[in-house]
């Protein structure tokens, strides 16, 4: 049997997006992304529903989100789910689920009304190539 692990989410930044650099000086920039949903209940009541997701990039990705974007902007973002497992100080036992960004797109634009850029292939610690934006292109 094959295996697909694909996301695609589009949403507001949470926080501002925090940079660091592997030891390798690969650019890591991790982030948060709300994703709203609007649906009916049953009696037909509005309902909102808001998840939030940890999203993490690397190399020039990282770098230009980190440059472009800060909390409350809106980010299409492609790319898979990864797991994290870890022991926490206290000796515990931690993991969660996080997007790993392969691709994404800004939206808004300098006006707040569409248009953007979108990024492709973010190389990882692993040394894919890449392809980037040029800083001249970012419409904002």
């Amino acid at each position: 049997m094959s295996n697909f692990n694909k996301v695609l989410l589009m949403g507001n930044l949470t926080r501002d997006p925090q940079l660091s650099y592997l030891p390798s000086q690969t650019a890591v920039v991790d982030f948060g992304l709300a994703v709203n949903r609007k649906w009916k209940s049953r009696e037909g009541e509005d309902r909102d529903e808001t998840c939030f997701v940890d999203c993490r990039a690397f190399g020039r990705t990282a770098e230009n989100i980190n440059k472009y974007l800060s909390k409350g902007r809106p980010l299409f973002v492609e790319g898979r789910l990864t797991f994290d497992s870890w022991t926490a100080q206290d000796g515990t036992k931690r993991s969660k689920h996080r997007v790993t960004v392969e691709n994404f797109q800004f939206l808004g634009g300098a006006s707040g009304t569409g248009g953007g850029k979108t990024e492709q292939k973010t190389a990882e610690p692993a040394g894919q190539s890449e392809q980037s934006v040029d800083a001249d292109d970012i419409p904002f």
